[in-house]
């Protein structure tokens, strides 16, 4: 007895969902665009993003990037939001001159606080202030943040830091809108207090660089058990063109060396100066220069949450399970029983049914159900 339904009974989005790869191009830092990275998103979505270079000087310097998907009718949505980064200082004087002169799109000035905190402060009023119906601490994502500190501690104290300390904070929340949407936030928070030493009276003062990662899915109520799977599919798909990050991580290397001869020249010139000059002129120099190491670090300081969203956000749904096809492993959402693929290493279909056959629905017979590795 034939237990296979026909073709037109299967339902897309209830029976099966059908995932394609699609890629983010980089088309300002090279002279030809260039893949940065690509990700699964459910086949028919729309989507849109860019790879988004802030000039070495300008306020908010750095390479930052936003992904954005929707469904066909426009009811779920899966964004990437850029970085965003603020500073802060004991010394208001300091605070107001950053406020002049690093402000922008993705940073500001403002005191730390942590992921929670952001959240419930700051994003939920972005989105039109839903109801927080659950918010908790996601401890395996703060456990992978910290992998990169003590290579940024090394390189700052070359710089001339006398230390730094990284707080490390992530949390998921689900939230609904009273108009029947739901969402899954999911938010990583580091703030970074740098120790500068005063070159002049041996003093030591702190400088704090905040920097979020962001991940939202937004989808009707209605959907909320295939909705987290769906979002873990497309978080597990991301994947980083490696020569195009080694490629942006050394042009901001180069940058903050060049950088920090310029400040040592400042630092010479400036005690030239000051054997010449009053005590009030002295103090002003040493806070300029301690905000232009303020500015001068606040893109390294970004990179701690830049990385590894993928792997942080899919502990606190499901998990993924390892499959294996004609092109290698993949991660998938263990969400789903049956996984197939067409070989390509770029469509993809998830399902629970037992029952299902792509090749009954598209009349593609390359279609291969996956098997599961360890």
């Amino acid at each position: 007895m034939d237990t296979h339904k026909p073709a037109t009974s299967f339902e897309a989005g209830k029976d099966y969902t059908e995932f394609k790869r699609v890629k983010l191009m980089d088309r300002q830092g090279f002279a030809q665009p260039v893949e940065a990275l690509s990700m699964l998103i459910p086949s028919g979505w729309n989507y849109e993003g860019d790879i988004i270079w802030t000039a070495p000087g300008q306020p908010c310097a750095g390479t930052n990037l936003f992904f954005s998907a929707q469904s066909p009718d426009a009811t779920s949505r899966f964004d990437i939001l850029p970085n965003f980064t603020w500073s802060w200082s004991p010394d208001p004087q300091l605070n107001a001159i950053s406020q002049q002169y690093n402000t922008g799109r993705f940073c500001n000035v403002g005191e730390p606080i942590d992921a929670r905190q952001f959240v419930e402060q700051v994003w939920a009023k972005e989105l039109g202030n839903p109801e927080i119906t659950d918010i908790k601490i996601n401890p395996d994502a703060i456990a992978t943040m910290g992998e990169n500190d003590e290579k940024q501690r090394r390189e700052m104290m070359r710089y001339g830091s006398a230390g730094i300390d990284f707080q490390h904070s992530a949390v998921t929340a689900r939230v609904n809108w009273s108009d029947g949407r739901s969402g899954i936030l999911f938010c990583k928070v580091t703030n970074a207090v740098n120790y500068i030493p005063n070159q002049y009276n041996g003093s030591i003062q702190a400088s704090y660089i905040s920097s979020t990662s962001r991940v939202l899915y937004i989808f009707p109520k209605t959907e909320q058990d295939n909705a987290e799977q769906v979002m873990t599919v497309v978080v597990t798909g991301v994947r980083t063109n490696p020569a195009w990050k080694q490629a942006s991580e050394d042009f901001w290397r180069d940058v903050r060396e060049k950088n920090h001869v310029a400040h040592i020249g400042r630092i010479r010139m400036m005690d030239e100066q000051t054997r010449q000059i009053a005590n009030q002129a002295i103090q002003k120099g040493n806070q300029r220069l301690a905000d232009m190491d303020n500015q001068m670090r606040s893109w390294e300081a970004r990179q701690s949450t830049n990385d590894r969203i993928h792997n942080d956000f899919i502990k606190t749904i499901r998990g993924v399970e390892h499959y294996q096809d004609a092109t290698g492993t993949v991660e998938l959402s263990s969400g789903y029983n049956h996984a197939w693929s067409r070989g390509d290493g770029t469509s993809f279909i998830m399902t629970n049914n037992p029952n299902f056959d792509p090749s009954s629905v598209f009349r593609d017979q390359s279609w291969t159900e996956m098997k599961k590795t360890d």
